[in-house]
C-alpha cells in the first residue's frame, strides 16, 4: 500500500534544512525525510489488535512540523524510524484478533492515537499510566512495540496517512451514529483541547487569551464553551477566516494580528498599560488571567509572557522547538505559573467524575451538540500529498483550517 513516511537520517536532514526556505517543495520531494512510499500493512502485534481501513487522517500542525524540520530532536530517541505519519484517524475495522474485543467488520471507528503501557503489552501499568496520565507513559521505548509515542510515529503501526493501520483494542472507540465521519476526525484535537481547559480552568470572571487560532486554538476554545466556561475569551489570529471561525464557536473579541496591534488590544480590554523598555519589545501591565499558547513559534511563547498580568497563569499548548529569543524576565518579575499541556489523559475530570478524553469529547459531540466538522475545509487523495502539503503551508490564500486525506470508506 501507499503510505507517506517520515525517515530521520544525517543526510537527508541536512538537505532538508539547507534547502527549506530556497525550496519548500524540497521537504516532501523525497531527497529529504518525507516521501511517499509502497509499503506492507503492518501485522497485528498481537490478538488484542484490529486492524482498521482508514477512512480520513487529519493532517496536523504537529505533522507539519516534523516534516518542515522544526520539531526539536529531543524527540529522536523516543521515535523509531521509518514511521509512517498521521495521529487523527477515523476508520472502520477490517480485521480482529480473537482478544480485541466484539468488532464487526466495517464498524466505525475512532483511534486514540497514543501508544501507553496497555498498547505496549504490559499488564502492570508504570506509575504515570497507572493515575490515568497515559500522556506521560514511562514506556514508550519499551514492550511489544518499537519506539513512539504515539501511532504516527511509531514504525510499527503504519498512521493515517495510509490506507491501513493497526490499533489496540485500548485505542479504539466506535463512534455513534449522530457523530458524523467528519466529527469523528476531530475527536482528537478536541480531546486536547479538552485537557487544555480542563489543566488550567478559569474562573467564570477571569480574562483568557488564546494565542493561536489553528485546529487546537480553536478547538480548546471550543471545549472551554462545551464544558460551560463563562470567562471572557480572546482570540489572537492571523486571518480573517480564522477571525470567523473563533467568533462561529464562541470568542467574546478575536484580533487579526496582521493588520492591528495585539499588546494595545490586549491591554485596552483588560485595564491594563503598554509600556516601553528602554530597548526591546514592549511590557503590558496587566493583561490577561490565563494566556493558552497554541503556536509553538519563540515569538508567540514570548508574546504570551508579556500578555500574561502578574500573577496570572500561562499554557504552553503549541508545540515549542529550541526557542530563541525568548525573554523569560516575565516569569521571574510577574510571578507567572506556567505548565504544559500536551495530548490528553484519562483523568480528565468533569461533573464529578474522571473521564477518558475521548469519552469526554464523543459525549459532548453525542449529547452536548458540539460540531466541529465544519472546521474540515480540505480533502485530499494520499496521491495528492503535496498539493496538500502545500495548501497545509500556505494558509493564508488557501484558508485552510483542518486538512484531511479521504480514502474510500
Amino acid at each position: 500500500m501507499k503510505a507517506i513516511q517520515f525517515n530521520l537520517t544525517i543526510p537527508r536532514y541536512a538537505v532538508g534544512l539547507a534547502l527549506r526556505r530556497l525550496a519548500p517543495d524540497i521537504l516532501w520531494s523525497g531527497l529529504s525525510c518525507t516521501r511517499l512510499v509502497d509499503v506492507r500493512p503492518p501485522a497485528l502485534p498481537g490478538p488484542d489488535w484490529a486492524r482498521v481501513r482508514t477512512v480520513y487522517g487529519g493532517i496536523c500542525g504537529t505533522d507539519m512540523g516534523t516534516i518542515g524540520l522544526h520539531t526539536s530532536p529531543y524527540y529522536s530517541p523516543f521515535s523509531a524510524f521509518p514511521f509512517t505519519l498521521g495521529h487523527e484517524i477515523v476508520g472502520r475495522i477490517e480485521a480482529s484478533g480473537a482478544a480485541a474485543g466484539e468488532w464487526e467488520k466495517g464498524e466505525r471507528v475512532v483511534v486514540d492515537p497514543l501508544l501507553w503501557c496497555a498498547p505496549r503489552g504490559f499488564t502492570e501499568a508504570c506509575a504515570s499510566c497507572a493515575r490515568g496520565e497515559i500522556n506521560r507513559c514511562l514506556r514508550i521505548t519499551e514492550g511489544s512495540l518499537a519506539a513512539g509515542l504515539m501511532t504516527g510515529t511509531c514504525r510499527d503501526t503504519s498512521g493515517s496517512w495510509s490506507r491501513e493501520l493497526v490499533a489496540h483494542r485500548s485505542q479504539l472507540y466506535r463512534i455513534p451514529a449522530a457523530v458524523s465521519d467528519e466529527n469523528a476526525l476531530l475527536i482528537e484535537p478536541f480531546a486536547v483541547g479538552l485537557h487544555i481547559a480542563l489543566a488550567a480552568w478559569p474562573e467564570d470572571d477571569e480574562t483568557v487569551l488564546i494565542i493561536g487560532a489553528g485546529t487546537i486554538g480553536l478547538t480548546t476554545l471550543a471545549a472551554l464553551r462545551a464544558l460551560g466556561s463563562r470567562a471572557r475569551i480572546l482570540v489572537l489570529a492571523r486571518y480573517d477566516f480564522q477571525v470567523e471561525a473563533a467568533e462561529r464557536l464562541g470568542a467574546d473579541a478575536v484580533l487579526n494580528t496582521r493588520t492591528e496591534d495585539a499588546y494595545e488590544w490586549v491591554a485596552g480590554l483588560t485595564g491594563g498599560r503598554v509600556r516601553r523598555p528602554v530597548i526591546g519589545k514592549r511590557v503590558v501591565s496587566g493583561g490577561a488571567h490565563l494566556t493558552v499558547e497554541c503556536v509553538g513559534s519563540d515569538a508567540a511563547i514570548d508574546d504570551a509572557l508579556r500578555l500574561t498580568r502578574d500573577g496570572g497563569r500561562m499554557v504552553l499548548a503549541g508545540l515549542p522547538g529550541i526557542a530563541r529569543g525568548v525573554d523569560w524576565t516575565a516569569l521571574f518579575a510577574q510571578e507567572l505559573t506556567v505548565i504544559a499541556a500536551r495530548n490528553h489523559t484519562n483523568v480528565e475530570p468533569w461533573q464529578g467524575r474522571r473521564w477518558k478524553a475521548f469519552d469526554l469529547a464523543i459525549h459532548l459531540m453525542e449529547h452536548g451538540g458540539v460540531d466541529l466538522a465544519w472546521m474540515i475545509t480540505h480533502r485530499f487523495r494520499l496521491e495528492d500529498y503535496k498539493a496538500a502539503l502545500r495548501a497545509a503551508g500556505s494558509r493564508r490564500s488557501t484558508r485552510m483550517i483542518k486538512g484531511a486525506f479521504a480514502f474510500d470508506g
